[in-house]
């Protein structure tokens, strides 16, 4: 049984500084629908990236996966070391920002950036980048201030260009999930498209639990859609194979630490700086999503005191970035929110203690209190490799649909909505500095900085 907490109280923890650590098992309890739900969907997810890992990265397939174990164990520090109250997950709209840029090739079709260790390097100066940012704006609060001053049409283009960047990788890079697998991959895309964004469902979603059931299980229902018609169609073959896989932690760590293969240099910082500060942009959104639907809830949960603490926030994101940034650099899997996964478990949470004893006891159970099991069990991660560029190409397109209409709901006038496909365009297909510095100049000239109405456009 966890530690007994008392009524109205925060949840028991050993503290240190800001933070406070919440022992699984001992500190916290099980949560048995999260732990069902959260077993595959959150470890199949972070399989996604195994195919960059070993394609583009030159990790073999046991590196790959002994990269996602570390990243998995930075993750969830976040509620077992760092004390904090959201389901963390990736800044997921910067991914394809990053990706176009890491992945970037020239005129003659050559890559801009060849080679495993200049793509590590990259992603490690990124990384390192975004830690001292939030380090930076954690200490001294202006993150807030920062977010508010940026326009919108700013902040929507950002958003807008990491959907553009979304799609261009998935339909129009050669090698790509679609261009390897077009038809396993357009139906496991419609299976998710379907079930999470549309609106005739929702009405059925409203009247049957079951259904309701299926649609919050993420990318889950995408991939048994995928295992189910790949192998029909021919795309598909399964090998799977027994055993335990060890994760070579020493191997990764020769080939991707910066201590082994070098540091990136200051013009490399440089380069990947407009990264870093979309990726902020992005993340602090991220943040004030978490903290209002956590706000929403608490009045339904007197017995349990949560404490949202932004500038602990910000300190946490910081050490596991920079953590990630020294052992396994692949920006930007170190973020605060995992929204869906968040929603579902605050929802159960504000049903009653009943339902679910500590909102803390829901986040570990959903991550399988951060023992990465999943990745240890060759027979399941075998299976599911052959799934594993569907699972990239998914995260990809469903990030870039939810980015699209999030960008279009920030902006309201004509001239708003054209300027942010402008820099949309410019930071999608632009390097970082080019984008940015076109981004602020079309900013500047097309709309201001401050909000535009109808009525000015007119």
């Amino acid at each position: 049984m966890p530690v007994h907490r008392q009524v109205g109280a925060e949840h028991p923890g050993w503290k240190w500084g800001p933070f406070t650590v919440r022992v699984p098992f001992y500190h916290t309890g099980v949560a048995a629908p999260e732990l069902l739900q959260g077993f595959l969907v959150a470890g199949a997810t972070g399989l996604a990236l195994v195919p960059l890992l070993t394609v583009q990265f030159g990790l073999t397939f046991e590196e790959a996966v002994a990269f996602i174990v570390v990243l998995t164990l930075l993750v969830c520090s976040a509620f077992i070391v760092f004390g904090d109250p959201f389901a963390p997950g990736w800044v997921t709209p910067a991914l394809p920002l990053v990706l176009s840029v890491v992945l970037a090739t020239g005129e003659d079709g050559s890559q801009v950036y060849p080679g495993p260790v200049l793509k590590f390097q990259l992603m490690t100066a990124v990384s390192i980048n975004f830690s001292l940012i939030l380090f930076f704006m954690g200490f001294t609060g202006l993150g807030k201030k920062f977010v508010e001053w940026l326009p919108g049409t700013f902040k929507a283009g950002i958003v807008m260009g990491a959907a553009l960047a979304a799609v261009y990788r998935v339909f129009l890079v050669e090698g790509e999930a679609f261009d390897v697998q077009p038809v396993t991959t357009l139906v496991a895309l419609g299976t998710c498209l379907i079930l999470m964004f549309s609106i005739p469902l929702q009405r059925y979603k409203r009247k049957h639990k079951w259904l309701a059931l299926v649609t919050s299980l993420g990318l889950l229902p995408g991939f048994v859609a995928a295992a189910l018609v790949g192998p029909f169609v021919g795309e598909v073959e399964y090998q799977v194979e027994n055993g335990i896989l060890i994760p070579p932690v020493f191997d990764l760590w020769a080939k991707a630490s910066p201590f082994s293969i070098g540091w990136p240099g200051p013009q490399m910082f440089l380069e990947m700086l407009p990264l870093a500060l979309m990726g902020y942009v992005i993340l602090f959104g991220d943040l004030i999503t978490g903290m209002e639907v956590l706000k929403s809830a608490i009045p339904s949960r007197p017995d349990e005191k949560i404490d949202i603490n932004l500038t602990r926030s910000h300190l946490a994101l910081g050490i596991r970035n920079l953590c990630s940034a020294l052992v396994a650099p692949f920006f930007p899997t170190q973020g605060a929110l995992w929204t869906g996964v968040h929603v579902i478990i605050v929802r159960r949470w504000a049903e009653g203690r009943r339902a679910m004893d500590s909102l803390f006891s829901g986040i570990s159970s959903y991550y399988f209190f951060g023992i990465p099991v999943l990745y240890l069990m060759l027979p399941v991660v075998s299976a599911l490799k052959p799934l594993m560029p569907i699972a990239l190409a998914l995260t990809l397109i469903l990030t870039g649909f939810a980015c699209f209409y999030v960008a279009i709901g920030i902006v309201h006038t004509r001239t708003e909505q054209g300027t942010v496909l402008l820099i949309a365009f410019a930071i999608a297909f632009f390097s970082p500095w080019q984008g940015m510095a076109m981004a602020v100049f079309a900013t500047l000239t097309l709309v201001g900085l401050r909000s535009v109405s109808r009525e000015d456009e007119a």
